[in-house]
């Protein structure tokens, strides 16, 4: 059963996903899973097939290594959230477009809003190019790519959307105004775990160096 027509969609954020193709040829809105109350936030890229089809993140074959990453380092779902960059599966898995990242991401910085982690894991290039242009779309290309920049810890502030309740734009959501909040946290970016099915032997030592890493910002920033 699809969530798409869920009263729980109902705010400014969900608004734009809604008005995008995406939104329109998907399944599910995937919107995150885990533990809301989580110091670690995981943003990937965009939902697969089975994220579509069950409106869970990372349910697939990337889930799966992902569990198994995880518990290498001691962690579990129950311990992280998980969300994406787009909030609905592109066609035929393809690359995010700007657009669309410019429309889904809104919802994401809610997230991080409400959430307030300590730190933000960035899965693979398009979530760690986002946070890195610092939410401008039109400066991820620019940036350097998760090889670079894996496992290294950078200090990260990002504006929200603005918006006023209430506001409605043609009957269609809540039209946003405002500058919005500025957001700070860890950035640490991580490779991705589907990259890693295909390169298990150069990558999981590093995605495991990297995860201590991020238990240790974590512990200091719980100590502080």
């Amino acid at each position: 059963m699809s969530n798409k027509k869920s009263p729980e969609f109902n705010f400014y954020e969900a608004a734009l996903v809604k008005r995008t193709e995406l939104f329109k040829d998907c399944t599910n809105i995937v919107v995150g899973g885990g533990n809301l109350n989580a110091d670690i936030l995981f943003v990937g890229e965009a939902p697969g097939k089975n994220e579509d089809l069950t409106g869970v993140p990372f349910c697939g074959a990337a889930g799966k290594n992902l569990d198994k990453l995880l518990e290498s380092v001691g962690l579990n779902r129950n311990e992280i959230y998980i969300a994406n960059i787009l909030k609905c599966r592109p066609p035929l898995n393809r690359d995010p477009l700007p657009e669309e990242i410019r429309a889904h991401t809104p919802w994401l910085l809610k997230q991080i809003r409400d959430m307030k982690p300590k730190v933000v894991c960035s899965l693979g290039n398009y979530a760690t190019k986002f946070f890195l242009a610092g939410g401008n779309i039109d400066e991820m290309n620019s940036q350097p790519g998760i090889t670079q920049v894996h496992g290294k810890v950078r200090e990260t502030e990002i504006r929200s959307s603005g918006h006023k309740r209430g506001i409605r734009d043609s009957g269609f959501g809540i039209r946003g105004e405002g500058e919005g909040e500025v957001l700070k946290f860890k950035l640490i970016p991580l490779f991705h775990p589907a990259a890693i099915i295909y390169n298990r032997t150069k990558l999981t030592p590093l995605w495991e160096a990297d995860m201590h890493t991020v238990k240790e910002v974590v512990f200091n920033c719980v100590r502080d």
